[in-house]
């Protein structure tokens, strides 16, 4: 079974991967993995290889690609990115979302800044991912239409939303 989990940054795609894996013993990747072997791959550290992919279509392009080269490599796997859904050829789409304020409170305590700087830097990826996801790839992010589940994990917290994956996937 392929699984993709999606969602803006803070509400929790990472953790709901984590658990999904260990709750049903199914390996999981992240774009952010697969982000940092294309940076050794290039012989660039993270913070290097990101300043490059800066304006650099291809590197996205490159990075979703693998996301779907390796998911379709695996007969059980759940890809965790935020457009892992539109490329991966999955049994089960899920997408993660949160109200702003609770994104900023999770984003400020993992990353020690304060809730206005996160607040604005929430509203400035935003505005500019949703800009390049529509040119790279044309992707509307706030079209929902091809996720089987969607979960708003500000209301649930990471127990409820892992039990309410888990028991939808079961249903399926």
């Amino acid at each position: 079974m392929i699984i993709t989990i999606g969602g803006l940054a803070g509400t929790g795609t990472s953790t709901a991967a984590k658990n999904l894996s260990e709750n049903i013993n199914i390996p999981y990747i992240s774009a952010g993995d697969v982000f940092r072997q294309l940076a050794k791959e290039h012989n660039m550290t993270v913070l290097e290889f990101n300043e490059f992919a800066e304006g650099n279509d291809e590197i996205d392009i490159a990075l979703d690609k693998r996301q779907a080269d390796i998911a379709n490599e695996a007969d059980d796997l759940i890809v965790e990115g935020r457009l892992s859904a539109f490329f991966v050829d999955a049994d089960y789409r899920i997408w993660l979302m949160t109200p702003d304020d609770i994104r900023a409170e999770r984003i400020s305590y993992r990353e020690d800044k304060s809730i206005d700087t996160v607040i604005r830097e929430i509203k400035e990826r935003t505005a500019s991912e949703k800009k390049r996801y529509q040119e790279i790839h044309n992707i509307d992010i706030d079209n929902f239409e091809i996720y089987d589940l969607i979960i708003n994990t500000g209301t649930f917290d990471e127990q409820a939303t892992l039990d309410i994956i888990t028991k939808c996937i079961e249903q399926k």
